[in-house]
């Protein structure tokens, strides 16, 4: 975290193109693991059904991000010309000196497992494994090679890759745009950066709200598919309609079905991998599938579309609706498939397995028979 915060910072003191191209490969390659790892990290220390609402509140903080950085944008750009700097410089100055502050904060506060936190008395240390042992059973945490091979051959993981995917184009592009979308409907660049925060705290609030109900009701896929169609309705209303209401509308709609599936399908799949490591590989699958939505996000809304944009409307839309089919198989091949393991969980009750039936079944991971996927 320190290293891509430093990278910020000196984005804001790049002079041409190859320097920025530097900077932000940098950032990538230091940034990469953040997402996949805190997401990964909360798999470590809670319960299955409790996983959500955490993973939501990390994800939130980028959102309120989304809003706030409108905020402090509008703030900074009246420091255009402070030692010779443009406002866009002093925004990744400041953001960037920020992130450093927070990076040597948590080097220190964090820890790392629950078996190795110090602040845990040993009694303490047992509840919290007897609790994650009690979710997800005695399967295998060691490292070895053939847990991240059953990660890479799981088809499982490449359609959550896919919905990642689906999920992350319309994020990024949205993030990306909504100041030149608002602006396009005739507000001023300045006012367009205050109109934008109104869509975040809306999807931050339902970001977490349905995370917290999910968790609660112990299902992921059933609140992908209604924040998907909440989507569907919010950019469908941006494209079909010119009243500035209307559209301003939608992107409040949008913003509250886009955002809540990010923590929603991470959770959703983090919560059908088996054993550490496979859940490990399989978290930074699914996020690395989602970064290309981020890339394809670079060439949905184009300036030859403006004013209206619904081309890149209609992309959105396009990549929701297959995320919904997608999401929808899901949910019915983990509902009758847990359905099939409890068949046979009932016909062969009084079969008392060796021991070494029992140690192998620990390296299945979530092939194991009694494991049950949250649908």
């Amino acid at each position: 975290m320190f290293a891509w915060s430093a990278c910020i910072v000196g984005q804001g003191f790049v002079r041409d193109y190859r320097g920025l191209m530097a900077t932000r490969a940098l950032l990538g390659a230091f940034e990469g693991g953040f997402f996949p790892g805190v997401n990964f990290y909360v798999t470590q220390w809670y319960r299955r059904d409790e996983c959500g609402l955490r993973m939501a509140v990390v994800f939130s903080s980028a959102t309120l991000a989304g809003g706030f950085g409108g905020l402090l944008a509008r703030a900074i750009a009246e420091m255009s010309g402070v030692a010779g700097l443009s406002a866009w410089s002093w925004i990744f100055i400041v953001e960037g000196l920020a992130s450093v502050v927070v990076s040597l904060v948590a080097y220190w506060a964090i820890q790392d497992y629950p078996e190795s936190a110090r602040f845990l008395s040993s009694a303490e240390h047992a509840a919290v494994e007897s609790r994650l042992s009690a979710d997800s059973g005695p399967l295998s945490s060691e490292f070895n090679i053939k847990y991240i091979w059953q990660a890479l051959v799981d088809w499982k993981i490449y359609i959550h890759m896919l919905i990642c995917m689906a999920g992350f184009c319309p994020v990024y592009s949205f993030s990306l745009f909504l100041p030149t979308i608002i602006k396009n409907m005739g507000y001023s660049a300045n006012n367009a950066q205050l109109m934008s925060v109104p869509p975040y705290v809306f999807a931050c609030m339902f970001t977490i709200g349905g995370s917290w109900l999910a968790d609660r009701r112990r299902q992921r896929g059933v609140f992908l598919l209604g924040f998907q169609l909440v989507a569907i309705l919010g950019v469908t209303l941006l494209a079909a309609s010119e009243n500035t209401t209307i559209q301003y509308t939608g992107t409040v709609f949008a913003a509250v079905g886009i955002y809540p599936q990010i923590p929603l399908g991470l959770a959703w799949n983090g919560n059908n991998i088996g054993g550490s490591l496979k859940r490990a590989t399989g978290i930074a699958m699914q996020v690395m599938g989602g970064n290309c939505g981020g890339v394809i996000a670079s060439y949905v809304y184009l300036s030859r579309d403006a004013p209206r944009y619904i081309v890149g409307h209609s992309i959105l839309i396009g990549f929701i609706g297959m995320a919904f089919m997608l999401t929808l198989f899901m949910t019915t091949w983990y509902r009758r498939e847990n359905t099939r393991r409890d068949a046979l969980a009932r016909e062969t009750a009084s079969v008392v397995l060796p021991l070494e039936q029992n140690i192998l079944e620990r390296e299945l991971a979530d092939g194991v028979s009694w494991f049950r996927y949250t649908i």
